[in-house]
């Protein structure tokens, strides 16, 4: 990575990208660089000696398929090669949510992903609320909460601070000024945004927010030595456990997507591989979040 240091930022991401395709993909050619950067053919060739100058036997030009292709003794110069990154990429193709060109992926293995309905945030919502965040100010929303006492969407003033994600739906973290707490509101019950004002409590107050909790989970005990090691590894762990530092606000939406909602040991470990070691701990704090929510 240090490679990058005296580098332009133009060049610096072509040599990314020449490595990208060559540790991911095992190859790379002028048009390749052409088609992603719109450059010229003599800069594409200019890119690819550079390349070999500062990272010398990772890339060798193969004559029968005409390309640059991995050296035997590759290693890393200008990215750090992140398996989470590169499925990232693959699942926002996949997806629709990026074209593949965008992607650096050319050689896209069949794709599918379990597929999550998408929710309707209006755009002008989104804008409002960052806006709103980013001059620390408040605003009306008219908002459709799920609770008895509002059956119906009402007008209510809030300062957002923040955002959150529990992989299925997108909220705003924000002051309540009518119940005078922090709480979470999901974008796609904002049906309607008006006035803005000045800002009601800093977000420092927002104790769920800015603390966090440790989360100690292992795997499920009813599963063979060997299985759970492979979900050590899968997870992370060290000495059979491993820590998911959360933040309270956050921990009913981790713990609802990883199936610890409640004594996750009496599921079958089949289908639930992890259980929360800290069990009784971790009980307390969801009670001390959702009871200050």
């Amino acid at each position: 990575m240090d490679s990058l240091a005296t580098l332009k930022w133009g060049v610096e991401r072509r040599l990314e990208f020449i490595e990208f395709r060559l540790f991911w993909e095992g190859g790379v050619n002028r048009s390749d660089i052409v088609d992603m950067f719109d450059v010229s053919v003599p800069q594409a060739s200019k890119d690819l000696t550079l390349y070999q100058e500062r990272a010398p036997q990772n890339a060798i030009y193969d004559k029968r398929a005409k390309r640059y292709v991995a050296g035997e003794q590759f290693e890393p110069h200008f990215l750090k090669p992140d398996p989470e990154g590169y499925l990232s990429r693959l699942r926002s193709v996949a997806e629709g949510l990026i074209d593949l060109s965008e992607s650096w992926i050319t050689d896209v293995p069949d794709t599918d992903v379990a597929l999550t309905p998408r929710r309707d945030i209006d755009s002008e919502v989104l804008r409002t609320v960052l806006r709103a965040v980013r001059d620390r100010r408040s605003i009306d929303v008219h908002y459709q909460s799920m609770s008895k006492d509002r059956p119906d969407p009402i007008w209510r003033r809030i300062t957002p601070h923040a955002f959150g994600y529990d992989g299925f739906r997108w909220h705003v973290r924000a002051y309540c000024h009518v119940t005078d707490k922090f709480k979470d509101f999901l974008l796609p019950r904002i049906l309607g945004v008006g006035a803005s004002g000045e800002e009601g409590k800093d977000p420092l107050q927002d104790a769920l927010w800015q603390e966090r909790f440790g989360v100690v989970i292992g795997p499920h005990p009813d599963l063979t030595a060997s299985q759970k090691a492979v979900v050590a590894k899968d997870f992370g762990m060290e000495g059979g456990s491993s820590v998911l530092t959360v933040r309270y606000a956050m921990l009913f939406y981790v713990l609802k997507r990883l199936g610890l909602l409640g004594d996750a040991a009496k599921q079958p470990a089949r289908s639930q591989h992890i259980v929360v070691v800290n069990q009784e701990e971790t009980a307390a704090a969801l009670e001390k979040a959702e009871f200050a929510a």
